[in-house]
């Protein structure tokens, strides 16, 4: 499967804006946004952007949420497909699908500082769900999944270092998590207004509309 492998903050400085993809790291003056607030590639002695045009203000906003959920394009036209199917609006629907991730979920319960790290915890498989070994990061997680650590994971630096912070970290009020047991819950499914994103999932609905 293809995958992007160049540094996460070029797809920030793409946007220009900050899409938390390196976790604590975007909060500090590492981060590129604030050091070098241009497109790669981009005279650095200007800041200056070219003007959009509408096409071009709904490819931004496309690009912006596929490079928040870490997705290839050909996975993310999937995912509005499906949210085009489903009764409702379409927007909303593709929001919602986007946040049922399992690699988000487990972003949101505070497990991983960013969704490339969720990610890649996810992928070696670090996790199960309903007790059952969960390693695909796009499987979309129903109400009332339990999403547990595997008994070997607990014993690792990472676990044991997570277990003393995460008394610290938040979780949006569609889950639950147990912070002595590590242990998370999907209470209902997350409502538009529960998700805290940076883009407009109206304007991604036009642009795949054209």
């Amino acid at each position: 499967m293809a995958r992007y492998t160049q540094a996460d903050c070029r797809l920030c400085r793409r946007i220009g804006d900050k899409l938390m993809l390196k976790g604590e790291r975007c909060f500090t003056a590492k981060c590129a946004v604030e050091r070098r607030n241009v497109p790669p590639g981009h005279n650095a002695t200007s800041k200056r952007r070219p003007k959009k045009s509408d096409r071009g203000i709904q490819l931004h906003e496309k690009q912006r949420a596929r490079y928040s959920y870490g997705m290839m394009e050909r996975q993310f036209i999937k995912f509005f497909a499906e949210a085009e199917r489903l009764p409702g609006v379409t927007g909303d629907n593709l929001m919602i699908l986007l946040e049922r991730r399992l690699d988000n979920v487990v972003y949101r319960l505070g497990f991983g500082d960013s969704r490339d790290q969720a990610r890649q915890l996810v992928r070696h498989g670090h996790f199960k769900v309903n007790d059952r070994r969960a390693d695909i990061p796009s499987y979309l997680i129903k109400v009332g999944d339990i999403i547990i650590w595997r008994p070997s994971s607990t014993k690792t630096e990472y676990y044991k270092t997570l277990a003393q912070e995460i008394g610290a970290r938040t979780v949006p009020c569609w889950l639950a998590l147990d912070k002595e047991k590590m242990i998370g819950k999907v209470l209902s499914l997350p409502a538009p207004a529960d998700i805290e994103v940076k883009f407009d999932a109206k304007v991604i609905v036009e642009y795949y509309s054209r």
